[in-house]
């Protein structure tokens, strides 16, 4: 079934789901219903009355009665007038409405059994024979249009699929996705927390999660190195003067976190970015076409206002990092940087074990005013972009109006264990920012040129791909990037001092290592090991500390594997080595 068909369905469950609250609590004022990747959601005021998943089955079996009266979905156009008086009831639709005659918007309301809404389109023809497989999933707070200074709403979400099997597999994957929570398991395994005192979206990383946050960041760091980036470090705060001649100031203003100063009335902002400051240092000295491609790297923090009822554990930040770069070349340069960069993307998914699909990101030319720069210089972005993908034989899907305000780009959206998909890696193209800022090199004939800048991102931000990684492997991280490789858990207390000189053998040959050495019995040293999903236990007795086998504990696997202690050191340090 095409994805078209598939959102109609959801976005028609909508339209249900806003029947059947409205027929159960006469006052409730349905807001908007829109279809979503997964499904669907309807935002309510409810006045004083409190929904929760109790009532789902409640209302669920009303949706399921309205459904026999609904034929079909007659949309039709109505003065502004009529209109208003149709939902002079409701706020929302009524604020809707003066939105679109403002705008000069076609007014057009939909009705289905004896249900009138207000709707563009985009529904089933019969619902009453297509609308069979159904779930409300949960509920939640909302803003009206996202906005925090507006009323809070009850938003209910639900999913639909054209078949039973369909719904039973989301259901299933559901519950699974439930255990693997990023922000439960975070918790479980000590790796971060938050705090009301510091605010929201802004999580603090124990040493356990700072371990983890770092192997990320170091491999990045690895990858860069391959390919000749160069680390530099740049200011969290800049003066808004450098976001106006970058373009963000006009295009990204809303996002960014302003700061004041007691002694300077001079605007400053937190950096959404690093781009605009990678381009002073360029700025800093004459270059020469010799010089070029020249390249930054940065872990610089990054803030952006993301509205409170979007930020989500790790996955929505105000302040984050990214595995950030950016590349000064010439345009013949382009083909072999692209290419040095998707082979380090590459590898570094691999190594994640995930795997992904491309996506263009293209400029929406009817909104031309979302977007830096004037059509012939996107003209030829996207055909570079477009040439480069081709002589690295990708194949991708193309998204109208995703590329950045500045140019279009290549983003990769990996799937984890579940199926999912998240956008990670991005490569993309820049002809505009380095003229804003009079960006040049000296050619090889002596005249000035203006550089092209590459923007790219390996895995992104560190903390969001910690987020998924931790979802991805349900907790059970490899070796390498384990927090603890290897718990010793001392029989008794007498071999307790034993335990601790093996774990400094085993930190000397760089091998992340604590010890239970806890007054608890053998099995709860073990079963809590397993807990904290440690790869390797090894239960420390007489036989290990007079130099006897050792048997280790492997996580996931019921057999113990038998072993020397040099052949079992050896053993993690080259999964550590190799990231396997």
């Amino acid at each position: 079934m095409d994805k078209e068909h598939l959102n109609n369905l959801r976005h028609s469950c909508a339209h249900l789901l806003a029947a059947a609250v409205r027929s159960i609590w006469p006052s409730a004022q349905n807001a908007i219903g829109p279809s979503i990747d997964d499904g669907f959601y309807q935002d309510f005021d409810m006045g004083e009355v409190k929904i929760s998943e109790a009532d789902f089955e409640t209302i669920e079996d009303k949706m399921r009665g309205i459904l026999k009266t609904w034929d079909d979905f007659s949309i039709h156009e109505v003065p502004v007038e009529q209109a208003k008086k149709d939902f002079a009831w409701n706020a929302y639709k009524s604020e809707l409405i003066d939105e679109f005659a403002t705008a000069g918007k076609m007014i057009t309301e939909t009705r289905q059994g004896d249900f009138l809404d207000l709707c563009k389109g985009g529904h089933l023809e019969k619902p009453k024979d297509e609308i069979k497989h159904f779930k409300l999933l949960s509920v939640a707070g909302a803003y009206w249009r996202g906005n925090e200074k507006n009323k809070m709403l009850t938003r209910i979400y639900g999913t639909c699929f054209f078949s039973k099997q369909e719904l039973y597999d989301y259901l299933q994957m559901m519950e699974e996705a439930k255990k693997r929570d990023h922000r439960k398991l975070g918790k479980e395994l000590g790796l971060f927390v938050t705090s009301d005192l510091v605010g929201p979206g802004m999580p603090l990383y124990t040493p356990k999660g700072t371990i983890v946050r770092a192997e990320i960041i170091n491999y990045s760091r690895e990858l860069n190195t391959k390919i000749g980036f160069e680390e530099v470090h740049t200011p969290n705060i800049n003066k808004a003067e450098l976001f106006k001649m970058s373009g963000h100031y006009d295009k990204y203003k809303d996002d960014m976190l302003m700061v004041k100063s007691h002694y300077s009335d001079e605007e400053y902002y937190l950096k959404p970015m690093n781009c605009p400051q990678h381009t002073q240092i360029y700025a800093s000295q004459m270059r020469s076409y010799r010089d070029l491609p020249i390249r930054f790297s940065d872990f610089a923090n990054l803030y952006r206002d993301e509205r409170p009822g979007e930020l989500s554990g790790l996955t929505r930040l105000r302040c984050f990092c990214q595995d950030d770069g950016h590349a000064f070349c010439r345009e013949d340069q382009l083909e072999q940087e692209f290419g040095n960069v998707l082979r380090v993307i590459k590898e570094a998914l691999a190594t994640y074990g995930l795997i992904y699909w491309i996506r263009l990101s293209l400029r929406d030319p009817a909104q031309m005013d979302k977007f830096l720069g004037d059509d012939a210089t996107w003209e030829k972005a996207e055909a570079t972009l477009r040439k480069l993908m081709s002589q690295n034989n990708i194949t991708c899907k193309e998204a109208i109006g995703d590329a950045a305000f500045y140019g279009p780009k290549m983003d990769i959206v990996a799937t984890d264990s579940l199926g999912r998909e998240w956008q990670i890696s991005t490569i993309q193209l820049d002809m505009q920012m380095p003229g804003r800022f009079g960006l040049t090199y000296t050619d090889a004939d002596g005249t000035e040129k203006t550089p092209v800048m590459i923007h790219r991102a390996l895995v992104g931000s560190p903390e969001r791909f910690m987020a998924i990684l931790i979802e991805h492997y349900a907790g059970a991280f490899p070796v390498w990037l384990s927090p603890v490789q290897v718990m010793l858990a001392a029989v008794s207390e007498k071999h307790a001092d034993g335990a601790r000189k093996l774990a400094e053998e085993f930190k000397l040959a760089g091998i992340r290592v604590e010890v239970d050495d806890a007054n608890e019995s053998i099995g709860k040293k073990v079963r809590n090991a397993a807990k904290q999903k440690i790869p390797y236990i090894v239960v420390v007795g007489d036989r290990e500390l007079e130099g006897g086998e050792w048997t280790v504990r492997v996580r996931g696997q019921e057999e113990q594997i038998k072993m020397s202690k040099n052949e079992f050191v050896e053993k993690v340090k080259k999964e550590i080595t190799e990231r396997s």
